[in-house]
Order: C-alpha cells, then structure tokens, then sequence
C-alpha cells in the first residue's frame, strides 16, 4: 500500500507541475524552454499571438493593401515603450505552395543592411580599434595593402571612414551603381564572372571620384562594401561573424545572416521573392549566359553584403533597432554618444550614420529596396516603432517604402490600444510530457 501511495503521489505531483508551467507559459515574466537553449525570439512566437480583437481593423487595412499592390507577403513588428507588442506575417512566403508568412520567416532588408554595417563600425571605434577620421586607402590607411593600391585619383587617399558613412566619399553612381554592373566590371577587369567585392572596389578605384571627399554627399552602395572590408581587417575576422558575434548576438539576436542570390540556397526560413508582373530578366551574374530575374540570381547579393545583403525576421530587426536607440528600456550595444552621433547630420548636412533620414524630435528611418523586396524601419520618439517587409517589388521601384509609410501611419492610427504583453519575454508551451505508462510499475518500486 505504502509503494502504491508513493506512486500515486508521483503521478499528481508530475501533472500538478505541468499544468503550472504550462499556465506560466502565457505570463509576462520571461520562461526558459525546457532544454535551456538559445532560440530567436521570432521562433518563440507565431501569428496567433497577434490575433486579437484590437488590431482587426489593422488587419483588414494591412490585406487590402497587399491586394492593391500585389504583394505576395509581408510581416510586421512593433514595438510600444520597449515592449513587443505585436508580429506577425502576412500573405505568403511561397505562393506555388501557399505557405504562410509566420514571424520567423526571413526576408532581404536590403539597405537596412546599412544601419547593421554603421553599427559595426561605431563598435569598433568604441573598441579602440578604429576612429572616424582615419583614412581608408592609400599608405597610411587601414585598407594600406597591395590589394587597394591602384590609385588612380589622388583624392582617393583622403577618404576617411566617415566619408564613406555619410555618403560623402567621391563615389557616386554618375555612371550606374557599380554593384548592379558584374558583367561590365569583369569584362573591363579582364576577369572571369562572378566577381567578387574585392574586384569591384578595385574597379571603382580604377576611375576618377566624382567630387572631393567630403565636399557633398552621393548615396553610394559600394562605400558600404569598402566599410564590410574595413570591418574584416580591423577585427581580423570575417564580417558576418563579427556582427554576429559583437552586434547582434549579445543583443539577443541569433537569426540574422547574410543572404543567398539564388534560391536554391536559401535558409529553410527564408521567403521566395517576387517581381511586378512586368519585370524584366537580365543576364546571370555568374556569367552563365542564362537571363533570371534580379531577385533569382540577377543580383549579386553575396557582393552586396554589408550594404545589402542581410536576412532578418520583423521580430528581431525591431530588436536590433532597440539595441541603438538610446532608451533605456533595452540594454543598448553602442553607448549614447555613438548613438547620438549617428543620427546627427554633420555640419554640411550630409546623410546622418547608417539611417536614411533623421529629425531631431527622434524620429529616424531606414528604407531599402531590391528586387523582390521592400523595407521600412521606422523609430518614433512617442514609444511606437515598427517594421514592415514585403517579399514582392512593385513599378514604383524605391518609392514603394513612401507608400509602406503611409500604409504604416493608418495601420498604427487603428489600434487604439496595443496587447499588453512583450513576446520579446515570451516562450511557446513544448513540454516534454512524461507517458503515465512509461512510468516505473509498483514491481520496480518494491
């Protein structure tokens, strides 16, 4: 009797825990999954968590708007005073399979890419290992190798890290951005395709800048590119891991990647991407002779890398967001004064560091657009920021992320009140449920 009471009291004892830590598992204190992992937080989430009756109207605007411009998917995530109060995806990540867009789903944040770079680099600077005004080429700059050193404009050796952050460097796209030319680039190299980044910049080192360094501002793809190569040779480690490893893993950030041109080698994760109906194939990069779709292996995102080659969820782009915006409610990765400094316009008026555009009430935001892909990244000093990233392009090309604000401004005005819960804290319930069959029979007790 003694050993069949004990058994029983086991029993209760392992269904009483269960139910408790599933019903824990919707409260606003953090959980720790069962196996003590480390897991993005967009892998802890799904939709439903952001199905309430608060943002229904939302969700009617955010579809309608889907439908007028053909966009196959989309997700979006924001935040309200440090919380996450809301992600979710929308449409579909694979339209031949009608797969659903779900918060871990991975997009192209293309120039969002950016502000990842920008950060890096203030990271640096913070650690010592760089400053602002240093010269990037020539004999006493950091990129001082026999690599860089076909020079053909003096004025080149004047370019300061800086400069290529603030798009003021004398690179410019007077004659087509050099990051979408892989054919033209190789064949003038005298190399065979596909090139890579160390090619192009000797290209564009090859030619004459287009203004002295500093004087006026170009946005310029290709400094961005220079700034990853400046990155690998001060950390002395690849790019990726670097960020990975110094940016976004201590922030809480681990499904974040550099992306793939073709989709053959996509993440499990990541979306298929999706042109305007009228869109048009170019030649391969690769050099293959082949015509493909931009999104398909028309560009070349692996040259693109640091200034737009990233992979992100809404969830943890918001999340890297809230790591350089000053506030208190998440621990920051850059110190105030490196922030503050990245968002201020210089003296002449050149772009602030890594954000599209700044005001000084604290808005920022960051745009980018490939084929197959728009971003908005948008900090609002009132406490409500958000991200929304779509897997389709449109015919307004760049100026779809005008139309993504505008969507965004009446998608934000309909929710009166926001859920009050922080999915940042939350952990879906996968309790490993122990069978009462598996348990040891009275024999084994005795």
């Amino acid at each position: 009797m003694i050993v069949r009471r004990l058994v029983s009291i086991i029993i209760v004892v392992v269904l009483v825990i269960l139910d408790q830590t599933l019903s824990f598992s919707t409260q606003e204190a953090p959980a720790v999954p069962i196996n003590n992992s480390i897991e993005a937080v967009s892998h802890r989430i799904s939709n439903k968590l952001s199905d309430c009756d608060q943002t229904k109207r939302a969700d009617k605007i955010l579809n309608r708007f889907l439908r007028k411009w053909e966009v196959a998917g989309a997700t979006i995530a924001v935040v309200k005073d440090g919380k996450l109060v809301f992600a979710k995806g929308y449409g579909y990540s694979d339209v031949d399979k009608e797969k659903e867009v779900v918060p871990s789903s991975l997009f192209r944040i293309a120039s969002v890419s950016k502000l990842v770079t920008a950060t890096a680099i203030m990271k640096l600077q913070e650690e010592g290992k760089l400053h602002l005004d240093d010269y990037v080429f020539g004999e006493h700059g950091i990129l001082n190798d026999e690599t860089y050193s076909n020079i053909k404009d003096k004025r080149t050796k004047r370019i300061t890290v800086e400069h290529l952050l603030r798009h003021s460097s004398g690179f410019s796209s007077k004659y087509g951005d050099p990051m979408f030319l892989p054919l033209a680039i190789a064949k003038k190299m005298n190399v065979e395709p596909p090139i890579d980044a160390q090619t192009t910049i000797q290209f564009a080192l090859s030619r004459r800048l287009s203004f002295t360094p500093g004087t006026r501002g170009s946005y310029s793809n290709l400094g961005y590119v220079i700034l990853e190569k400046v990155i690998e040779k001060l950390a002395e480690e690849p790019y990726e891991e670097y960020v990975q490893a110094h940016i976004l893993n201590p922030s809480g950030i681990f499904d974040m990647h550099l992306g793939k041109s073709l989709q053959k080698d996509h993440f499990p994760n990541e979306v298929n991407y999706y042109e305007q109906s009228d869109a048009i194939k170019i030649s391969s990069f690769d050099g293959s002779g082949k015509t493909v779709f931009r999104s398909n292996g028309g560009n070349n995102l692996e040259v693109l890398g640091g200034a737009g080659g990233w992979i992100a969820s809404g969830a943890e782009l918001i999340k890297f967001m809230m790591a350089i915006d000053g506030d208190d409610t998440l621990p920051d990765i850059l110190s105030r004064k490196s922030i503050k400094y990245m968002t201020t316009p210089n003296k002449l008026g050149h772009s602030p560091i890594g954000w599209k555009g700044t005001r000084g009430d604290g808005t920022w935001w960051r745009t980018g657009t490939l084929a197959g892909s728009s971003a908005l990244l948008k900090h609002n000093k009132n406490g409500v920021s958000y991200v929304i990233i779509t897997n389709s392009s449109t015919w307004r090309g760049s100026d779809f992320t005008k139309d993504l604000s505008a969507l965004m401004t009446q998608f934000l005005r309909s929710v009166k009140e926001w859920p009050d819960h922080d999915l940042f804290n939350h952990f879906e319930a996968r309790q490993e449920v122990i069978a009462l069959d598996k348990l040891p029979s009275y024999q084994d007790w005795s």
